[in-house]
């Protein structure tokens, strides 16, 4: 693998269109002739700085133009022109630069930034050639321990139980980290009011926050052992809000989606303080019903969805409405999408910090649209495709996640899809049974079973 990873990023790769990156800059990169001496002494003398500006616009380019897959390539092809600039392809700061930028990743891992470039691109190309390792974590114990959500971060996964724990596994190895119990019960509205509703990661310490469906609102620090202990950062009134259908959070903001209340939908809270903000919204009015039957039928479809997408942003859908709202002035909705009458009813919804949601409707088309604009990239059918390529349609509903590069459908069975062509890509070797919960992150996906348990795919680790 060290050396694969050598092949690619120092003697550059074979794309057409990377070689393309470098026109203008270096004969010997479009042509593979050698440069002439007038050609070398007129670039050699550009300085650092610029040269660190240039390299990291072609593979920004690349990557807008063809795919982030593309961006490695470029920069391969751009440090090829002469020794000098490839001295200054060791620079930190541009490989910060280009990470950050091509990947949108601000955190490093490893010893140094041109490794975590390298990393990244391995585990994209890793997701696209289907190369992951996968294991399985939990096993399913009837009926308390069926997982109602599951959250994922870059270095944690946390499922959320019928009976109200919460299990926090440490990434990429899923080593379990952390167990929370649900708080002695107090006064609660419906059986399954103490079911878990959603999940959040915060850093700095690092905590998970959780919420039920009858609105509470948990905080734990994930550093307290294995049996971990939690407090009420917000004790929920579900005779005035409703329950609580979906929950979300990052380190600014939590996001909750309410249905049981007129005006009451959206709840945000400001993270920092763990003040509720902004109560108000009649997205899930036309689900009162359904969000009260929540509290009583484990069984009863999922009123709504919330999540986060892109910065400042939260999206939130009922079974006919898909809203996108300003967090930094709550209350303001951007943007909605209506759905016309006839059409199917939103089933599955998730979204990229990048801006991007995928939502499925009750006869498994699946659609990427952009946020806040809420135009289509592209769509599929999720539902349409065995083994041998043929299309049929399976009974299934489906579950689905995306990253910034790919969605994930689970059914009867796991697909892959580019997100920005809705092309097929392959199959999950594995079957795992019927799938309730899944998420993504840039290297991992995670998926729950009530056949088979929680199961993880690592793409990184090949």
């Amino acid at each position: 693998m060290a050396e694969e990873r050598q092949t690619v990023y120092e003697e550059g790769g074979s794309s057409t269109a990377a070689r393309r990156r470098g026109l203008g800059l270096s004969l010997a990169v479009s042509t593979g002739e050698a440069p002439s001496s007038r050609r070398l002494s007129s670039v050699a003398v550009w300085p650092e700085h610029f040269v660190e500006s240039v390299a990291a616009q072609v593979a920004v380019d690349a990557a807008l133009s063809e795919g982030r897959l593309a961006a490695g390539p470029a920069i391969a092809n751009f440090f090829q022109v002469n020794s000098t600039w490839r001295e200054i392809s060791h620079s930190e700061m541009l490989w910060q630069d280009l990470t950050n930028r091509v990947w949108s990743h601000h955190h490093r891992h490893l010893p140094s930034w041109r490794a975590e470039f390298i990393q990244l691109h391995r585990t994209a190309q890793n997701f696209r050639m289907h190369r992951s390792v996968h294991s399985r974590l939990l096993a399913p114990t009837y009926p308390a321990r069926s997982c109602c959500c599951l959250s994922i971060s870059d270095a944690y996964l946390a499922a959320g139980f019928l009976d109200g724990n919460v299990c926090v596994f440490t990434l990429p190895n899923g080593a379990p980290i952390a167990n929370f119990s649900c708080h002695p019960s107090r006064d609660r509205l419906g059986r399954f009011s103490q079911c878990v509703s959603g999940l959040a990661f915060l850093s700095n310490p690092n905590r998970v926050v959780f919420a039920y469906r009858d609105g509470d609102v948990h905080v734990g620090l994930l550093n307290d052992g294995p049996l971990g202990t939690s407090r009420r950062a917000h004790a929920g009134t579900v005779m005035v809000d409703g329950s609580l259908v979906d929950f979300t959070g990052n380190n600014q903001w939590w996001v909750g989606l309410f249905a049981g209340a007129p005006g009451r939908s959206w709840h945000v809270w400001d993270a920092n303080t763990e003040q509720l903000i902004y109560v108000g919204g009649s997205l899930t009015d036309a689900d009162a019903l359904m969000g009260w039957r929540m509290l009583t039928d484990f069984g009863a479809p999922v009123v709504g969805h919330v999540r986060l997408a892109g910065p400042g942003m939260a999206v939130g859908c009922s079974s006919s409405r898909i809203q996108v709202m300003d967090l930094e002035n709550p209350g303001f909705v951007i943007n909605e999408l209506v759905l016309q009458q006839g059409e199917p009813a939103v089933d599955a919804v998730d979204a990229t910090r990048e801006g991007r949601i995928v939502y499925v409707d009750l006869n498994g088309v699946a659609k990427v649209c952009r946020v806040p604009v809420l135009d289509e990239v592209c769509s599929f059918d999720a539902l349409r495709r065995d083994m041998q390529g043929q299309h049929h349609r399976e009974v299934a509903r489906v579950v689905a996640c995306i990253n910034w590069g790919y969605v994930i459908c689970f059914s009867s069975w796991a697909g892959v899809w580019d997100s920005h062509t809705g092309e097929f890509l392959y199959r999950f070797r594995e079957r795992i049974g019927h799938v309730v919960a899944a998420v993504v992150n840039n290297r991992n996906v995670a998926a729950w079973s009530d056949d088979s348990g929680l199961h993880l795919w690592d793409f990184g680790a090949m």
